[in-house]
């Protein structure tokens, strides 16, 4: 019997999946409603949800903003260089994000994408707690927290929603989708930052290991993968260079 000889723990040993994309672009949604509430509760200390359903959050002012700089910058891609399809989360906010995204591009003479919307793309799901500022579970379900504090935010999953490693089985069914349908393609993905992390984690490989802390993904920011037809490396990560003019001007 052949056994192959098990990895040294030191050297890494992740599998890299075949992908054929030509690119892969993946952009947060822009600055969102309930993004300010959070930052302002924890601010106040409030432990209140906000109101409505998560998938109808809407973008903020800042954020529409943002949405437009993030129009430039697509603007601003070379011909046959940036994306050529556009995926987006179902979403409310993501879904602005890339309206207005286009629009700007076009006044700007950018290209005309086709668009698709696939609910792989959603947001994490938090459940029971759904919409609640991160102060909420420990104000009003401190046990919870301690099962929070004690799994770890990748494995973690909130009562009726999803721990990152559930995110990460359907991205990584839509990438499996991607290589099969759009070989060649330069896709850009609209949708939260949930969405990225998991990306990054199914583009790393079979047995990468999961992340000890969650990468920042800041809103309106670019990460971007490079691919030979073969498979997808990455470039870039968390890109906000686009937004710095909106930032000057708010100073």
């Amino acid at each position: 019997m052949n056994l192959r000889a098990r990895p040294d723990p030191g050297t890494s040993a992740e599998l890299v999946p075949p992908c054929a994309l030509s690119g892969l672009w993946a952009v947060r949604h822009g600055q969102s409603t309930a993004n300010v509430a959070f930052t302002e509760a924890e601010e106040s200390g409030s432990t209140a949800p906000v109101a409505g359903r998560d998938r109808d959050v809407p973008l903020s002012a800042r954020g529409i903003a943002q949405a437009r700089a993030l129009g430039d910058w697509l603007a601003g891609q070379e011909p046959g260089a940036g994306p050529d399809l556009v995926l987006c989360s179902p979403y409310t906010r993501a879904r602005q994000t890339w309206e207005a995204m286009a629009e700007r591009s076009a006044e700007l003479g950018g290209p005309r994408l086709d668009v698709l919307v696939d609910e792989r793309l959603r947001d994490r799901e938090m459940g029971v707690f759904e919409l609640h500022p991160p102060a909420a579970l420990a104000a009003r379900a401190p046990r919870e927290a301690a099962r929070r504090a004690l799994l770890g935010e990748w494995c973690y999953r909130p009562p009726g929603g999803e721990a990152f490693t559930d995110v990460a089985v359907r991205v990584g069914q839509l990438v499996r989708d991607l290589d099969r349908a759009a070989p060649g393609r330069r896709v850009l993905v609209i949708a939260h930052d949930g969405i990225v992390i998991a990306l990054r984690h199914v583009l790393t490989g079979i047995g990468a290991a999961p992340p000890q802390e969650l990468p920042p993904v800041p809103n309106a920011s670019v990460s971007h993968w490079t691919g030979d037809g073969h498979r997808l490396r990455p470039a870039t990560w968390g890109d906000t260079a686009h937004l710095s003019s909106l930032d000057r001007t708010e100073e």
